[in-house]
């Protein structure tokens, strides 16, 4: 039923009119979760049904996702931006009144601005699925009135009644009848002959009702229905008809603004939680790419990251929460510095997917004697790829909880999947993770990716990862091309979810860069860690560190023999930094404790924490490795002394 007062009804045929018009609009209004698309089907119901010209304006915040301003406070002088226009009369001016016109910034594009069609006009820009290719008096009008890119400020822009071109922000003078229904919130009728009506308008327009966009106590903005002489002029029930209608597009386009909001936050987080453009890795070339889904989706949970592990090792992570939205973006947040942590603590991969799934289970605050009859629905759910890659031996580890296989290119080969025990995914637990360790050849190129870079509804998963696999054969060009061309060879504009691609090139650190030795379990063993420090160093051509190298040393070395058991290992490592490592048997990890001034010891750890960048101690398969590191210095940089850190600890 119509929300039409009694008196504004009027005779039958004009009330079943009105009635047609507003079942119209319940069934063409709202289809899209578009600003501009929305505002379009308003447009679409009321030209030429109920007028012949028509245009919407909405505020600048309204665009932006923020709050507008209620009914009551302000003049209603506040910037607009026109977003909608249509026209039934053939010779009708360009748009409808405005005032205080300001066209795009240079470079900026006219909102509303879009392709070309083939007969030269443009279409809209971000054309939701409502739209539907229509071909409407009014929206084949509009297409003919559609701002080019290069806008000029038509003469005499500033003054009251100006034309306003599709696209351009204005103001309306608080003295103006559209200014005092932005103000009130109350619908204004502007006759033909008024003086804010252009000039250029008197020999088109008879009268025009000036209806503001009110959602929830706010202002929106505002609605101009004209009629052209000859058509019969507004009267009370089509003002009561006119607000019905904005009334109805108002709730729809603040709808699509909050979406548009909570989907632009959610995109941002998402983003602030991804690794940086160029993560860097000793012995891998990265290049990695992000693609969201497009507006009318919401955000996903794709993420990758590149962790840097001791020993020039790298951890390469992939992974997909399910669902969308808000909940997704801070699961993957979470999983994302779960992940980070737990690579920290040198964990095998299969056990980080272990731990990674009991987080996951976590995480929707079901308790943990409650978590065997949880519902699916109610758990966060994620697939991931875990893998740890060491230069020294090129081999490189992978764990997978339920994510698609990775891809291997080796030098002269086609692309392959590797065969990575799947197991479940994240959350549902149950099931242990395997692992499975891979020699990679010299100058191979391995690539993660997300199911959105290889499935939509246009091809299967089986001819997405064909694609896939064809596009990274026998590529030879640098890193950052082939993500780019792999990007253009598939198709990734569908939109219907967001790709992370992660893709690395494996260089080996050369036998030239790496120093390894066994030593005995004796006390003469510290003196042999220091000559063979100073010996390796001077061969790589930095003596400038060999003071601080060996004291570093000598200190691990002892702490091995006093602490530790078994054969001592000592390696060093060269690339960006100098790394230095102390294996042992031991199990027991190192502590770093605070020595009193009457301590005859316990300074050792607090030495190698002054003197080196980093330093701290992972798990081995038979033991621990404590290690640390030096910055390569420059050329021309002499090393920092360490006698005034040495001195600082007295």
């Amino acid at each position: 039923m119509s929300d039409l007062p009694v008196e504004a009804s009027g005779k039958p045929d004009d009330v079943r009119r009105a009635l047609a018009l507003l079942n119209a609009a319940g069934a063409r209004i709202g289809n899209s979760l578009d600003l501009q698309t929305t505002a379009r089907e308003l447009l679409d119901v009321a030209v030429p049904q109920f007028c012949d010209l028509a245009s919407v304006d909405l505020f600048e915040e309204v665009l932006a996702g923020d709050e507008p301003p209620p009914v009551g406070p302000g003049d209603g002088s506040a910037q607009l931006r026109r977003v909608a226009f249509g026209s039934a009369v053939s010779d009708a001016p360009l748009t409808l009144a405005g005032s205080e016109e300001r066209g795009p910034e240079e470079g900026e594009r006219p909102y509303g601005e879009g392709e070309k069609t083939a007969e030269g006009a443009r279409l809209p820009a971000q054309a939701g699925p409502a739209d539907g290719g229509g071909g409407s008096a009014a929206e084949s009008s509009r297409r003919s009135g559609l701002p080019q890119p290069e806008h000029t400020p038509p003469e005499g822009a500033g003054q009251l009644g100006t034309a306003v071109t599709l696209g351009a922000t204005h103001r309306y003078l608080e003295s103006s009848p559209y200014a005092e229904a932005l103000r009130t919130g109350r619908v204004q009728h502007v006759p033909g002959q008024d003086s804010s009506v252009p000039a250029q308008f008197g020999a088109v327009v008879q009268s025009t009702l000036v209806v503001p966009m009110v959602a929830r106590g706010r202002v929106l903005g505002l609605v101009q229905f004209s009629r052209a002489k000859g058509s019969e002029p507004f009267g009370d029930r089509e003002s009561a008809l006119a607000a019905e209608l904005a009334g109805r597009a108002s709730v729809f386009i603040d709808n699509a603004r909050l979406y548009r909001r909570e989907h632009e936050r959610a995109l941002i987080l998402q983003r602030s939680l991804l690794p940086p453009d160029d993560p860097e890795s000793t012995g891998l070339d990265i290049a990695c790419r992000y693609l969201p889904g497009n507006p009318a989706t919401e955000v996903g949970g794709d993420w990758f990251d590149v962790i840097e592990l001791p020993g020039m090792r790298t951890a390469i992570v992939i992974g997909d929460v399910m669902g969308r939205g808000l909940r997704a973006a801070v699961a993957m947040g979470e999983l994302r510095s779960a992940v980070r942590t737990l690579a920290l603590t040198d964990m095998e991969p299969a056990e980080v997917l272990g731990a990674l799934d009991e987080i996951a289970r976590g995480l929707g605050g079901t308790p943990r004697s409650q978590r065997g009859t949880t519902d699916l629905a109610e758990v966060y759910l994620a697939t991931c790829i875990y893998a740890v890659y060491d230069p020294v031996s090129r081999r490189c580890t992978f764990a997978n909880a339920g994510h698609l296989p990775p891809v291997l290119v080796e030098p002269g080969e086609d692309a392959l999947l590797l065969e990575v025990p799947k197991g479940v995914p994240l959350g549902v637990g149950g099931e242990p993770f395997e692992e499975i360790e891979i020699e990679l050849p010299e100058g191979a190129l391995l690539a993660l990716y997300t199911d959105g870079l290889v499935e939509s509804r246009d091809h299967p998963l089986d001819e997405g990862l064909d694609r896939f696999r064809s596009a990274l054969t026998n590529t030879a060009e640098p890193l950052e091309d082939t993500a780019d061309s792999v990007l253009r060879t598939l198709n990734v504009h569908h939109g219907e979810d967001d790709i992370a691609l992660l893709m690395a090139r494996v260089h080996g650190l050369p036998s030239s860069s790496v120093g390894d030795w066994q030593l005995d379990s004796e006390p003469r063993s510290v003196a042999r860690a220091r000559e063979l420090t100073r010996r390796q160093l001077a061969e790589w051509e930095i003596e400038g560190l060999a003071d601080t190298a060996e004291l570093l040393v000598s200190e691990l070395v002892t702490n091995a023999l006093r602490h530790g058991s078994g054969e001592i290992r000592l390696r060093l490592l060269l690339e960006r930094t100098l790394v230095c490592e102390v294996w042992d048997r031991g199990l027991v990890q190192p502590r770093r404790r605070r020595a009193h001034a009457t301590d005859e010891g316990g300074r050792g750890l607090q030495l190698v924490d002054l003197l080196s960048s980093g330093w701290g101690s992972r798990r081995t398969p038979h033991g621990k490795a404590v290690w640390f590191q030096l910055p390569r210095p420059e050329n021309g940089v002499s090393a920092p002394d360490p006698a005034e850190a040495v001195l600082s600890l007295f």
